[in-house]
């Protein structure tokens, strides 16, 4: 059965479904980004992962003269913290939590779901997770930051206090600085929410290491 809400690469296991991650890509991407990933991590099948990738709408960028590109919120000026288009952001996030709830019509339960994303990926995802009204497994933060951070409740306001969040970031990343990051983790943790923190020696991508290190907590997580 194919995502509904959003044009979306689907991987099934060869095993019944019995989890689902929803992998966002970053700005200007495509959803076959991360598609790769999955042989890679070599547990789809041991853990009945249901894996869905699907792709943002393409709409004029500000912050590049306009160019229209996939893209989950438009971006106005550099400074992160002010650039982020909040109706964008919000509109999005709605989106991915239709596409959750279409995983658990379709038989999944809330407790093992997780929501993935990169860059401006990993900002839904992590506002569309902590949101969802129901515990999920966890959230996957990679090379992100969350720019607008008052209306996301606490841990225990939300029902999240077991909430598993995995953050990466690289240490040389110079589109969002690690530095953004390091924010975006405080905040979580200040708000009750368990981070489980990796940095690696690269830019703006994803390392082998940090491939690794997502397959031992999907495992842990998922098992």
């Amino acid at each position: 059965m194919q995502a509904t809400r959003l044009p979306s690469i689907i991987s099934n296991p060869n095993t019944p479904v019995r989890c689902s991650v929803i992998w966002l890509h970053g700005l200007g991407a495509t959803n076959n980004d991360f598609a790769p990933i999955v042989p890679e991590l070599g547990i789809q099948d041991e853990l009945g992962i249901r894996f869905v990738f699907p792709q943002a709408p393409s709409m004029a960028v500000s912050i590049n003269n306009g160019a229209v590109m996939p893209a989950w919120y438009d971006i106005s000026v550099m400074d992160l913290m002010k650039r982020a288009d909040g109706d964008g952001i919000k509109n999005s996030s709605e989106t991915i939590t239709d596409m959750i709830n279409d995983e658990i019509a379709m038989g999944v339960d809330p407790s093992n779901i997780v929501i993935a994303g990169f860059s401006q990926g990993g900002v839904i995802a992590l506002d569309a997770g902590i949101r969802f009204p129901s515990p999920l497994a966890g959230i996957m933060a990679l090379s992100t930051y969350i720019p607008i951070r008052d209306a996301l409740g606490n841990a225990e306001q939300n029902g999240n206090a077991d909430l598993s969040i995995f953050y990466g970031h690289g240490d040389y990343d110079p589109v969002i600085p690690i530095e953004q990051a390091q924010s975006a983790k405080a905040f979580l943790e200040e708000n009750g929410y368990s981070v489980e923190w990796h940095t690696y020696p690269m830019e703006h991508s994803v390392s082998p290491q940090e491939i690794n290190d997502i397959k031992v907590w999907l495992q842990k997580i998922l098992s």
